[in-house]
């Protein structure tokens, strides 16, 4: 109890870091990954082709070697200057949106093609038949894999803590260099991030109580 209360700024610190990272990279994965899973599923050739290349890429490198390149290839080459934290952002947010991308797709399985060919019967475009009509039905069955998926993007979060972006598992980094009992250090690092995986789960409980009363 004495680490937590001597260094309760410290802890604060940390924890509002891995809330704020993890949502600003789950908008930014929720954004990216519904955009490629139309994508996948458009009838543009070269943009299905772009999207399958998207997912295969993020979703068979390893997070550690996606934040390797965000941090010693991209400022070389692409974008000098990224703070650390916009580098831990891009990297979670590009990992996360390939596992979005395909839990949405998914979601976008489960509706009839009737109701597409429908929609096109009536001069609808594939964008405004993908956001007007297949979407909103796909939202319903794609809840419980989001929920899974964005609490795995809070866990994946403590990568940043070894690449100086401030978060809880950085916090344990921190103390423990400083000779602090490290089995205390984990305790209270392993319960903010039980907070914040609770909150995500209820909230997807939530969702999925209120979109089961509209189906």
């Amino acid at each position: 109890m004495n680490v937590l209360l001597d260094h309760l700024a410290e802890f604060r610190e940390g924890f509002i870091g891995t809330v704020l990272l993890t949502l600003a990279s789950g908008l930014l994965a929720m954004t990216l990954g519904v955009v490629i899973a139309g994508f996948r599923v458009s009838p543009v050739p070269p943009l299905r082709m772009f999207g399958t290349a998207w997912v295969t890429l993020f979703r068979n490198t390893p997070l550690t070697l996606l934040f390797l390149i965000a941090w010693f290839v991209v400022p070389v080459i692409f974008v000098p200057g990224l703070s650390p934290w916009t580098k831990a952002l891009l990297a979670l947010s590009f990992y996360t949106s390939a596992f979005v991308c395909e839990a949405v797709r998914s979601g976008i399985n489960t509706v009839p093609l009737g109701q597409a060919e429908a929609a096109r019967s009536l001069g609808m475009t594939f964008t405004q038949t993908l956001r007007m009509i297949v979407l909103p039905q796909a939202t319903r069955t794609v809840i419980a894999p989001l929920s899974s998926i964005f609490i795995a993007l809070t866990k994946n979060s403590a990568i940043a803590g070894a690449f100086s972006v401030t978060e809880l598992f950085g916090v344990q980094k921190l103390l423990s260099d400083k000779g602090f009992p490290i089995t205390w250090i984990f305790l209270w690092v392993a319960l903010g991030y039980l907070v914040v995986t609770f909150s995500i789960s209820g909230l997807f409980r939530l969702l999925e109580r209120r979109l089961g009363v509209a189906r």
